[in-house]
C-alpha cells in the first residue's frame, strides 16, 4: 500500500504515493474523478521465485524459508492508481480476495472503489474497502466518513483500518503518543464493527506496530506488511491473518503494479474465515 510503480512506454516511472495498503495509499483525490488506466504488464516477464506462479514482481525479494508461495490463498489491494481491474482474469490467475481503497481522513474518497467493487463481486472475488488513517482528525470523524461513503454490503469482506506513519504528508505529520494512537484506533474499530456487523482488520507496518506497541491491543486481527522477510521475523510473537509481501507485484488483469498479499491458513481455513468474517 505504500508505493505504486507504473509502466509508461518503455520506462518504469516510480510514483511514490504518500502511503498506503494497496498500490497507492495517500492522496485519494476528490469524490469523483477520471482514472488513468496504467498499462498492463506481462506477469510472465516478471516471474520470481517464492511467489505464486501466475504472478510477477518487478522488484522481487530473494525469498528463503517460508515463502509467500507456501500459502495457497492470495489477494490484492488496490486504489484508483490501478484503474479498472479485470477481476475475471485476476481470479483465474489466483486472486482470491481484494481490498480497495475507500476513504482517507475525513474528506477524501477514492474513486477506484466505486469503479471496481461491483466488478469484483460479479467475478466472484470477495471484496472490501480500506480506510487510510489521518492523524489530524479525530477517529470518530473518520469512522463517520467511512460509514457515509462505503455502503454496508452483505457478503463483503470486513473493512480495514490502514494505519501507519505518513512522514511525507504535506498537510499532517502529527505523531501522537502511543496510548493516544491505541485509544483512537479503538474508537474507529468499535464504530465500524457496530455498523458493519464484523470487526475491521488492521493493516500496519513494522515501525508503526513497534513504536505504538500494538501487540498489547486485544481483539485485533492484523494484516502485516513485511516485504523483505516473513512476518515472524518482523513482528515476533504476533498472530496475523494477512501478509502483504510485495508492493511491486504484477497480476494478470491488473494495470501497472499492485500489492500482493497472502492469507495465513489453508484453503479450508480461508473458507471458514470468510464464513465467519463477511458482512451480514
Amino acid at each position: 500500500m505504500r508505493n505504486m510503480i507504473r509502466w509508461a512506454g518503455a520506462a518504469l516511472v516510480v510514483a511514490a504515493v504518500l502511503a498506503g495498503c494497496g498500490g497507492g495509499r495517500h492522496d485519494a483525490g476528490p469524490r469523483k474523478g477520471a482514472l488513468m488506466a496504467p498499462e498492463a504488464l506481462d506477469a510472465a516477464s516478471y516471474r520470481a521465485p517464492g511467489i505464486p506462479a501466475r504472478f510477477g514482481d518487478i522488484s522481487p525479494h530473494d525469498w528463503t524459508g517460508l515463502t509467500p508461495a507456501n500459502y495457497p490463498i492470495h489477494g490484492i489491494d488496490a486504489s484508483r492508481y490501478q484503474g479498472a481491474i479485470d477481476f475475471a482474469t485476476a481470479r483465474r490467475a489466483g486472486v482470491s480476495f481484494a481490498w480497495l481503497k475507500g476513504t482517507e481522513g475525513g474528506d477524501r474518497v477514492d474513486p477506484g472503489y466505486e469503479m471496481n467493487a461491483a466488478a469484483a463481486r460479479a467475478a466472484g472475488v470477495p471484496v472490501g474497502a480500506y480506510h487510510f488513517y489521518y492523524f489530524c482528525r479525530p477517529a470518530s470523524e473518520q469512522a463517520d466518513w467511512f460509514i457515509r461513503n462505503i455502503p454496508k454490503q452483505k457478503g463483503d469482506l470486513p473493512p480495514v483500518l490502514d494505519i501507519e506513519w505518513n512522514s511525507t504528508s504535506p498537510s499532517c505529520q502529527l505523531r501522537p503518543p502511543a496510548e493516544t494512537v491505541r485509544a483512537e484506533m479503538a474508537v474507529f474499530l468499535n464504530a465500524l464493527a457496530r455498523h458493519y456487523g464484523t470487526r475491521p482488520v488492521v493493516y500496519t507496518t513494522p515501525d508503526f506496530y513497534a513504536e505504538n506497541d500494538l501487540g498489547q491491543m486485544s481483539g485485533v486481527e492484523f494484516w502485516l506488511r513485511s516485504v523483505a522477510g516473513h512476518p515472524t521475523d518482523r513482528y515476533p510473537g504476533e498472530r496475523w491473518s494477512f501478509w502483504q509481501y510485495s508492493g511491486t507485484g504484477v497480476v494478470p488483469g491488473v494495470g501497472g503494479t499492485s500489492d500482493l498479499n497472502a492469507f495465513a491458513g489453508s484453503a479450508e481455513a480461508w473458507a471458514g474465515w470468510l464464513a465467519e468474517r463477511r458482512q451480514r
